[in-house]
């Protein structure tokens, strides 16, 4: 299951590894369903966000991504809530996430606009999503390993696959919203992509959900902040997802900032 944190289950077993003992005759729980239903959803909004691109619905086809986005932000929480996780909820999750967050988001793209510039733009489409499998990859070979420095302060190891699918799209909502062909150029939506793949499988530390620490003293209006931004998104989606980008965007040098000082402080202490 997808955590804001990458804390999944485990990796993929090899296919000639005996299966563990199970009772014989007992069948899947619905505790155990949930979760998984909810990424094969989050997967199928990847797939019909790339059917609405065919159509030229764009519109549909990246709030589909959004939405699949959404739910793989759920999933995780559903298993840990049930007590869920599992070897086979964790490889789903992955391959749902290659799928929604690399090859709906690059196929949607190049059929936007990169196909005007049809042999560097298809290449900017690939290696996005291409970043996006070798990330998820990463992440799978890197699961039982204990050396993380950056997951063990709380940060996360480059842009997170929903993220980097979100920004990615960034291009389409201003063109959106702004109407300015400058923004369905193939050339900077091409350079776009390559940026956004880039960051997908660099080493930077990026913010997660665990190394956000707000003052107490703030909380409500955080809560109250929540509460606008989901109404935002309703009245208006594109300059939501904008301003959620920007802030983003903008939060990754603090990110790398944050980790530098902790990294700076355990290397005082001796720590890891």
């Amino acid at each position: 299951m997808s955590l804001p944190t990458d804390d999944r289950v485990g990796p993929k077993a090899r296919e000639d590894e005996p299966a563990p003992a199970t009772s014989k005759g007992r069948g899947l729980s619905l505790r155990t369903l949930l979760p998984n239903a909810v990424t094969a959803a989050a997967l199928c909004a990847g797939l019909t966000g790339i059917r609405f691109a065919v159509s030229e619905e764009w519109g549909f086809a990246v709030l589909a991504i959004v939405l699949a986005g959404i739910l793989d932000g759920i999933d995780g929480r559903v298993a840990r809530l049930l007590n869920a996780q599992s070897r086979f909820g964790a490889e789903l999750d992955s391959l749902a996430d290659n799928v929604s967050f690399g090859v709906a988001p690059a196929l949607v793209l190049f059929m936007w606009a990169l196909q005007d510039l049809p042999r560097f733009g298809w290449f900017a489409a690939l290696a996005f999503a291409v970043a996006m499998a070798l990330r998820l990859a990463r992440f799978n070979a890197r699961i039982d390993i204990d050396d993380q420095p950056h997951k063990s302060a709380g940060f996360l190891t480059g842009v997170p696959a929903p993220v980097g699918a979100g920004l990615a799209f960034l291009p389409f909502y201003l063109w959106k919203e702004t109407g300015e062909a400058i923004f369905r150029d193939p050339l900077m939506v091409a350079i776009w992509l390559a940026i956004i793949a880039f960051l997908l499988i660099s080493n930077i530390a990026t913010l997660s959900w665990g190394s956000i620490r707000p003052r107490r003293s703030i909380r409500l209006e955080l809560i109250l902040l929540v509460g606008l931004v989901f109404t935002a998104s309703m009245l208006e989606p594109w300059w939501t997802l904008i301003g959620i980008c920007a802030i983003y965007l903008a939060l990754m040098p603090y990110g790398l900032l944050k980790y530098g000082r902790i990294k700076r402080q355990r290397a005082a202490t001796g720590q890891n």
